[in-house]
């Protein structure tokens, strides 16, 4: 969470339009080049899809591994791109990354990312990506509001072998008490929603 805010990341409502891949492409720090993986989840079989932004990590590994220190945490926890007087392309941050984020482009010859539209959302905006999600895959706001709109709890820490992370952006799953996603050996059923959109009868809030 970030100044009151979170950025949420509901896997189980992507639709694959991909509203938010080009939406990010509309970015002015990176205006031509989307930094959002969409991922086909197991192509041939299911249609499923899910989209993949910078986590935002609380202790940032990429930064860690950065021998330039072209990798900065701003005061707000935001973690930006690599900045281009100091990023000497080494992928370094690419193979660290827990979630497989980063991206080396050859052109500026830099490590580029997702920086949560730190433009937008520094003045109260929601980031491009979830400013279109028509499904709200994407979606940003306060807890409180997501609380009263959405099925579903926030989940932030992450467990990869004996790595524990912890996040500033969120994930959707059915019931945060079974602790924090164990990445390798999670099943998809078991952790996130099967009823992302509340319309089965066994949820039965009343939504605004």
């Amino acid at each position: 969470m970030i100044g009151g805010q979170v950025f949420v990341i509901d896997h189980s409502r992507c639709i694959g339009c991909e509203a938010c891949v080009h939406a990010c492409e509309e970015c002015g720090t990176h205006r031509g080049t989307s930094l959002i993986h969409l991922e086909e989840l197991d192509p041939g079989v299911s249609t499923q899809t899910a989209p993949t932004v910078c986590m935002h990590c609380e202790d940032p590994t990429c930064a860690k591994v950065c021998p330039a220190d072209a990798i900065k945490q701003n005061e707000a926890g935001v973690v930006q791109s690599a900045l281009k007087p100091r990023c000497i392309g080494c992928s370094n941050c690419v193979y660290a990354c827990p979630f497989g984020v980063p991206r080396y482009f050859p052109e500026p010859d830099q490590m580029m990312k997702c920086d949560m539209c730190f433009d937008r959302t520094s003045q109260g905006l929601a980031p491009m990506c979830a400013s279109v999600c028509p499904s709200e895959a994407l979606w940003y706001g306060t807890p409180e509001q997501f609380a009263e709109r959405r099925p579903g709890q926030l989940l932030s820490e992450f467990d990869f072998g004996n790595q524990r992370v912890r996040t500033h952006v969120a994930t959707v799953v059915h019931d945060r008490s079974d602790g924090p996603l164990d990445v390798a050996n999670m099943t998809v059923r078991e952790r996130w929603q099967d009823d992302p959109f509340g319309i089965g009868a066994e949820y039965t809030k009343v939504r605004p």
